[in-house]
């Protein structure tokens, strides 16, 4: 039997780069969030509920990163420190409705424009029209894992 050797895909080391890249900014992002006394998790869920009235549990998985397992645990200790508070939906007591509380409110004031101005310090390392080429590149290539993923 014989090896025979394959150059790799040519989206290997643009897939290497994207996984490095998001790791990078996972540390730089989560090293500030804990200075701001929250963990990545029960941040990315104050900052999801900011500035809204509330939504559903299933809501609030769909637009944070956070799984279901996980969001869960993340709820029960932001409730316990009385930054949101959850109730039977109006309309359907099966669901859940999220908000924050005032105390939550103040939080969400207090950090996210903190942790806004703490990622631009990296972002503006970018000149604008590069920041939207990347963007218009990720959203291509997004689209494409989803219609991939339908097919």
């Amino acid at each position: 039997m014989s090896a025979t050797a394959h150059a790799p895909p040519a989206f290997l080391a643009t897939l290497r780069e994207l996984v490095r890249c998001n790791q990078a900014f996972e540390h730089y992002s989560a090293a500030h969030v804990r200075t701001l006394g929250l963990t990545p998790a029960q941040f990315d869920v104050i900052a999801t509920l900011g500035n809204t009235h509330g939504m559903s549990c299933k809501e609030l998985g769909e637009r944070t990163l956070i799984t279901k397992g996980t969001l869960t645990g993340v709820l029960d200790r932001l409730e316990a420190q009385r930054l949101i508070e959850r109730r039977a939906d109006a309309v359907d007591a099966r669901r859940t409705h999220i908000k924050l509380t005032g105390a939550g409110e103040a939080r969400f004031a207090e950090t996210f424009g903190r942790h806004i101005a703490h990622c631009d310090r990296a972002f503006s390392r970018l000149p604008a029209p590069e920041l939207q080429q990347l963007q218009t590149g990720l959203l291509r290539l997004r689209e494409a894992f989803e219609k991939e993923s339908r097919t």
